[in-house]
């Protein structure tokens, strides 16, 4: 995030696959404290989106905010299709093999742009493991669990 012209907007650069996402946006919260913003107005502005927050009225008020990340609670996350899932969900899940055999716990998901690559550690052991359907073979939120087809030479 960061100021834009001296009326107080913020332009946030937008991290979402909906952009869309802003249109209906009462309250968001920012930073790591989860400070509750009240949302006046958005408008896009080339890849960006300018948000117009209550008690943010100067350039100078705005700048405070540079930097900032916006979240949002999970329940007003914008609904996946079937086996589509947030990094959130995805990361902390314990990768197994089809054989059995315990690879580690997703830590982190990489976007490439072609498709995502989960990262897998085991103690000092790391293990990228792309996400694609012929690899990532299931995924089980509820028992914590996602189940991967190795390829050859991905050890």
């Amino acid at each position: 995030m960061s100021s834009h012209g001296v009326s107080g907007e913020v332009r946030v650069k937008v991290l979402t696959d909906f952009p869309d996402r802003f249109d209906g946006l009462e309250t968001i919260y920012l930073g790591e404290e989860y400070t509750p913003a009240v949302v006046e107005g958005h408008r896009k502005h080339g890849t960006s989106v300018l948000l117009k927050l209550a008690g943010v009225d100067r350039r100078e008020e705005a700048d405070k905010l540079r930097g900032l990340l916006i979240r949002l609670p999970i329940d007003q996350a914008v609904p996946l299709q079937e086996d589509e899932y947030y990094v959130y969900e995805i990361v902390g899940l314990e990768a197994w093999t089809t054989d059995g055999e315990h690879l580690g716990r997703v830590t982190e998901v990489l976007e490439t742009g072609s498709n995502d690559v989960y990262v897998i550690r085991d103690g000092a052991r790391e293990l990228l493991i792309p996400a694609l359907a012929d690899v990532v073979l299931s995924v089980d939120l509820e028992k914590g669990r996602v189940e991967v087809q190795l390829m050859k030479g991905l050890r």
